[in-house]
């Protein structure tokens, strides 16, 4: 390989600056002569030609950004004549590289340079690798120029064998930038300047590459979404005309699907759920009319679109009015007005705190109220609904057994809808309703899932703000909406469900509140109902009192308005018979003539000798139930020692813990008989039985400890229990009175049957706290702790010389 310092004749040469262009040896390049650089070197080179043989000699010199590159090429004029244009020109080609040195002087105004030309040999035969290197660099070129179909160059350079003049060939690339041509040019090693240009040309065959496959996919694009266009036009052409030839002038399914967009863009959905629609928009415009998914698309979207996604009610925060308006709907029923005023109070601080949300959640309330039936659970839910300013719906959940009644169906399903809790706000038309989940306790499970299971996430006031409704499949916000739920029996509510929710009690109201509510609510109702007038028909405060104490006992008021319904159709009929003249006044004298005679006459009425305590071996206990508290009379005999046996007989549908109470009531008394004077002898020999009347009534729990041992005390000394005590607790085998659950149900109970005196245990004292003090004033309550006080206090006084007998079993 020539080194750069080979032996060369030096050369003066005017300099033709060439701007922004490179000038490869081999190539011919037309130059314009009225370029004042051009003209002045080509007018030189001429002027030394007429001293010298052979044609006029240039020296092409790149000139970038005004800095001449250090090699030039050497240049002969083939020719000056007229361009193309009609311009002056002259040919040029070039000859050879030149290593420019010091500038010199020389004829014309041109500028003049010596310099020494550059060997650009190479040797022969040529090694391997450089045989390979012309024949890919020949590939390539050969594929570029197959590609822009210049094919009489191809054949020109596949006749070119010197590899100086190969690589100099690609001097004519458009594709070369003036920065690596001038490196061409500068690379005198004709094997390396082979090896450039072969890298720049598969540098540009790969980016061309890329480039082609770009525009082709983006050209495949283009053509898709015409042809779908002119497709779609001519479908709906079609369609037209097939409309016209039946007569049919309803939407086809592309303007359905236009209606569809805009509808859901126009509507104010939240962004997920705007994106979620404009999905299954696109699925709506791809699918054909008898496609069933068109019609399951169809009835979700009109779903999302109906839901109230941004409504919200403002909630009045005039707390004073609500508690009115609490107060005017529903007398009693503190705990609950108290509560929800509470929410109120605080829902107001916090909006003016700017507390509305807080993390993503609102200030929303899931509350149950457990009562039983009748005392006004759900007219409540209307009532809080009515003092928030919200509206309200209710949700029955009483047998629902199905999970998807709550969550919704998956719409893969023929006739799959949204859950009840999706529906109730798409009811409510807001997202912030009262929600009233009624009978939430009869909720049942089967193969089809668990309900209440369901409901966990609904009423769970850390994760309903994100409630997913499997029909919906978006998230809906349930935090602001205020829950209530309404129960009979706290024990039927699974335990994780309870734990979500803030249990308020109702517990029945008094015989003073039977009687506010049947004159202030149920009598004005029933009067409209009747066809009656407040000035034609009154209902003394008495009768009332008579028909809540004596004839409707009960926790609630249903039956007491069910009678004054009663009431009101006889006084309205004997009217129309023209048997009784308006306006008439009802006193407690005139129920028996029109309802008969009452129902549950307090046993302190009775006939002494009527009475269920008039024998000994019976005594009056105090129980809670689904209805409320009832009144529990336990009795018990001894059998005749002819018939043998000494085991305990108990009936009454008892359950198993007060099966257990039972034995542990008798076992106290045959080891603690000696000690109270009883005739524990009789326990041996004789068999026990204990019968809870109202046998097909289930009765379970430790609470008539202390009335059956009372009873076993009275049958076996004789003495009678006395007819105003009634009493409730556990016994231990100690003779401990043990504690109990629903204190104020059971006073209540006692209340309403006429009992002023009861016994409770002592640890039970603080509930009287919830006991009503009108209940409270006319009960004489002992709270005990150990079974010898109880038998003082129930048991009558002895009669005096009288030996005591046991009565025998029939």
């Amino acid at each position: 390989m020539a080194a750069e310092s080979a032996a060369f004749t030096p050369l003066t040469l005017p300099v033709l600056p060439l701007d922004d262009e490179v000038v490869l040896p081999g190539m011919v390049v037309p130059l314009d002569l009225n370029d004042a650089d051009v003209r002045a070197a080509v007018e030189a080179a001429q002027a030394a030609a007429r001293s010298e043989p052979g044609k006029p000699k240039v020296l092409l010199v790149p000139r970038v950004d005004g800095t001449y590159a250090g090699t030039g090429v050497l240049g002969t004029v083939e020719q000056v004549g007229r361009l193309a244009d009609g311009d002056p020109g002259a040919l040029i080609r070039g000859r050879g590289r030149v290593k420019i040195g010091a500038g010199t002087t020389g004829p014309g105004a041109a500028l003049w340079v010596e310099g020494t030309r550059i060997d650009e040999s190479t040797p022969d035969p040529l090694p391997g690798h450089v045989t390979d290197l012309v024949k890919e660099y020949k590939a390539l070129a050969t594929a570029w120029l197959r590609k822009r179909g210049a094919w009489q160059v191809v054949d020109r350079v596949q006749a070119i064998d010197d590899v100086s003049a190969l690589a100099d060939n690609s001097g004519y690339s458009p594709f070369l930038t003036t920065e690596q041509k001038v490196e061409l040019l500068e690379t005198a090693d004709p094997v390396a300047r082979l090896k450039l240009a072969t890298q720049q040309l598969r540098d540009h065959l790969a980016e061309q590459e890329v480039a082609e496959t770009i525009a082709k996919d983006v050209q495949e694009g283009v053509d898709k979404q015409q042809r779908e266009f002119l497709l779609r036009r001519q479908l709906e052409a079609v369609r037209k005309e097939l409309r016209e030839l039946n007569g049919d002038g309803s939407k086809d399914s592309a303007e359905e699907s236009d209606d569809y967009r805009a509808r859901v863009e126009a509507a104010d959905l939240p962004e997920k759920v705007r994106e979620a629609a404009l999905k299954e928009v696109d699925k709506l415009e791809r699918s054909s009319d008898q496609s069933p998914e068109g019609s399951w698309i169809r009835t979700w979207l009109d779903t999302v679109l109906e839901l109230p996604w941004n409504e919200r009610t403002e909630d009045a925060y005039d707390i004073q009015g609500a508690k009115a308006v609490l107060d005017a709907e529903h007398s009693g029923l503190e705990d609950v007005k108290e509560r929800i005023t509470e929410y109120l109070a605080v829902r107001k601080r916090r909006a003016e705190r700017g507390l509305g949300v807080v993390g993503g959640r609102r200030g929303g309330a899931v509350l149950a109220l457990v009562g039983p039936p009748g005392v006004g659970k759900t007219s409540l839910g209307e009532s809080v609904a009515h003092a928030m300013g919200r509206t309200f719906v209710r949700v029955a959940l009483g047998g629902v057994r199905d999970e998807a009644e709550i969550r919704g169906h998956r719409r893969t399903y023929v006739g799959a809808l949204p859950g009840r809790i999706v529906r109730a706000i798409k009811e409510a038309g807001s997202m912030n309703p009262v929600v009233l989940l009624d009978e939430i306790d009869k909720v049942g499970s089967d193969f089809r899932g668990d309900p209440a299971a369901a409901l966990l996430e609904v009423l769970d006031p850390a994760q309903n703000h994100t409630f997913r409704d499997h029909y919906l499949e978006v998230e809906l916000d349930l935090s602001d909406v205020v829950f209530l739920a309404t129960a009979n029996v706290l024990e039927a509510i699974p335990e994780a469900l309870l734990d979500r929710m803030e249990l308020v009690r109702l517990d029945g109201y008094t015989e003073d509140e039977k009687v506010v509510i049947a004159r202030d609510h149920l009598l004005p109702r029933q009067l409209e109902r009747a066809g009656l007038s407040k000035d034609e028909v009154t209902l003394d405060e008495s009768a009332l009192r008579k028909l809540a104490g004596e004839y409707t006992r009960e926790a609630g008021v249903r039956t007491l308005e069910r009678s004054i319904a009663r009431l009101l159709r006889k006084v309205a009929a004997q009217h129309e018979l023209g048997r009784q003249e308006l306006p008439f006044t009802l006193t407690d004298a005139d129920l028996r003539s029109l309802l008969g005679r009452p129902h549950h006459v307090p046993e302190s009425a009775q006939d002494p000798a009527e009475r269920r305590t008039a024998v000994p071996g019976v005594a009056t206990g105090l129980a809670v139930t689904g209805a409320g508290g009832d009144v529990l009379f336990v009795e018990a005999s001894l059998a005749d020692p002819e018939t043998g046996g000494a085991g305990l007989t108990l009936t009454g549908q008892l359950g198993d813990v007060m099966k257990e109470s039972a034995q542990i009531a008798l076992s106290f008394l045959r080891s603690h008989g000696a000690e109270l004077e009883l005739p524990v002898a009789d326990l041996k020999d004789r068999g026990v039985h204990i019968h809870f009347p109202a046998g097909a009534v289930p009765k379970d729990g430790p609470s008539a400890g202390i009335t059956m041992t009372t009873a076993l005390a009275s049958l076996l000394s004789g003495r009678l229990v006395r007819t105003d005590v009634a009493m409730t607790g556990e016994v231990s085998l100690t003779g401990r009175v043990l504690p109990i659950g629903g204190v104020k149900q059971k006073l209540l109970a006692a209340h309403r049957a006429g009992v002023t005196t009861v016994i409770i245990p002592k640890r039970n004292e603080p509930d009287l706290d919830d006991v009503p003090a009108e209940v409270l004033d006319k009960l004489d309550v002992h709270t005990v702790t150990d079974v010898r006080q109880v038998l003082e206090l129930a048991l009558a006084p002895a009669t005096s010389g009288a030996a005591p007998e046991v009565p025998a079993a029939a």
